[in-house]
């Protein structure tokens, strides 16, 4: 089965006023170090690698306990040790008045690019808050944009009622995932957007290939990365979504139980990814209690059309294309043949060095057997290195053109 569900809104959280407001990082608040955080990763890594890859549609779904498993404590941590701003970005047409939220950290050099990650349904900016601090230890000038879905934790409404607006169609998705971007230019005062490699888990690999394929960034966009899903086994999956989302717990008496929970239950295997993220997966009833903050059962009727074109658009977009899997099987039937012929540049764990390819359909796939469905988040420094190198790879700023034939004939060089 495969996980995938990626949006985002926050029920409950109040609109706040016209004006973008910014909220920047600052070591004293920082409850765990980042020294902390690798130590308590890269011990778990050897935990948790197991060589099963179990998922489901759901970001947040695995639900079958493993009670050998016991996990040690892992108290929540909080943002400001992976990103430096966490950005409330408000936007209004007569349509819809949205204030989208977003984590960053900004490109520090001139052609440094800027990695735009957007997250599976039911999942938050922060499921991308332990890949982002490995990936800025490989690429340190590196940035690093994390969007949240409507309903995940960007709220967006109708002018007239302030009701949510909760059309999670994927055509609605891109244009709000095109719509953070532009507006972090904006509040950045970018005058052009950096080099992008799009980065999306699941729902957010659909998103993401599709605000690729549109174009509307132009040829900013260097290319993009699809974590765990693919068109067949995600259309596959649908059938058995709701049933295992039923299976869930409703409520967690504290945030420590719902870490807990996650880890038991093996939807994430790294302790310290889990207090990173799932704090931010839910919200504090009245009664104390923890409930979810996003309905998946409200996005049920635009599961199929997430995923339904996928591979071909995968493979027909420009840019290039890297997929990264917790399992072969999750290969569909479009992928497969692709690979076949030859339009698959790396297999399993191998990482090819051959210089940026021409065929716009060729993509690189990277197999990581150790990891679930949350890959970025089981296995963070493997993934980083992953993405960092698929960077190194196509990075067009490192090109040196050959002169024109002019140039040389004014030299006075025979050609």
């Amino acid at each position: 089965m495969l996980l995938l569900l990626l949006l985002l809104l926050l029920p409950g959280r109040l609109f706040r006023s016209s004006y973008t407001t910014t909220t920047t990082a600052t070591t004293s608040s920082s409850s765990l170090s980042k020294e902390t955080f690798t130590h308590a990763q890269e011990g778990v890594e050897a935990v948790y690698d197991d060589s099963s890859s179990s998922s489901s549609l759901s970001s947040t779904g695995t639900v079958v306990p493993t009670s050998s498993l016991k996990a040690a404590p892992a108290p929540p941590v909080g943002w400001s040790d992976f990103f430096e701003q966490e950005l409330y970005l408000d936007y209004q047409t007569d349509s819809l008045r949205a204030q989208y939220h977003v984590y960053l950290t900004a490109p520090s050099a001139p052609n440094a690019p800027l990695f735009v990650c957007h997250h599976g349904a039911g999942s938050s900016a922060l499921s991308f808050a332990p890949f982002a601090l490995e990936l800025r230890k490989l690429l340190p000038t590196a940035g690093v944009l994390s969007l949240e879905a409507r309903d995940h934790g960007s709220v967006v409404v109708s002018p007239s009622s302030n009701n949510a607006i909760l059309d999670f169609s994927l055509p609605v998705l891109t244009l709000d995932a095109l719509a953070m971007i532009r507006l972090t230019q904006a509040k950045l005062a970018w005058p052009s957007l950096p080099s992008l490699v799009l980065v999306g888990h699941s729902l957010g690999g659909a998103v993401l290939t599709s605000v690729a394929a549109s174009f509307q960034l132009g040829p900013s966009v260097l290319g993009y990365a699809v974590l765990d899903v693919v068109e067949g086994s995600a259309m596959d999956a649908l059938s058995s979504m709701s049933a295992l989302l039923r299976s869930r717990p409703s409520t967690f008496p504290t945030l420590q139980a719902a870490i807990d929970w996650h880890l038991r239950s093996r939807t994430l295997r790294n302790p310290a990814s889990a207090r990173a993220s799932v704090p931010s997966l839910l919200v504090e009833l009245p009664s104390g209690e923890w409930t979810w903050r996003t309905d998946l059962a409200a996005t049920q009727p635009f599961w199929a059309g997430w995923f339904e074109g996928l591979s071909r658009k995968f493979l027909e977009a420009r840019g290039a294309k890297l997929l990264l899997l917790a399992g072969t099987d999750r290969l569909d039937k479009e992928l497969m043949i692709g690979q076949m012929q030859g339009k698959s540049l790396a297999h399993q764990t191998l990482l090819i060095t051959k210089p940026p390819f021409m065929n716009l359909r060729k993509f690189q796939m990277h197999v990581f057997p150790a990891a679930g469905h949350f890959i970025h988040e089981d296995l963070p420094a493997k993934t980083a290195a992953a993405v960092a190198e698929f960077f190194k790879r196509n990075d067009r700023s490192t090109l040196v053109l050959p002169p024109k034939v002019s140039e040389l004939l004014a030299q006075g060089k025979k050609v």
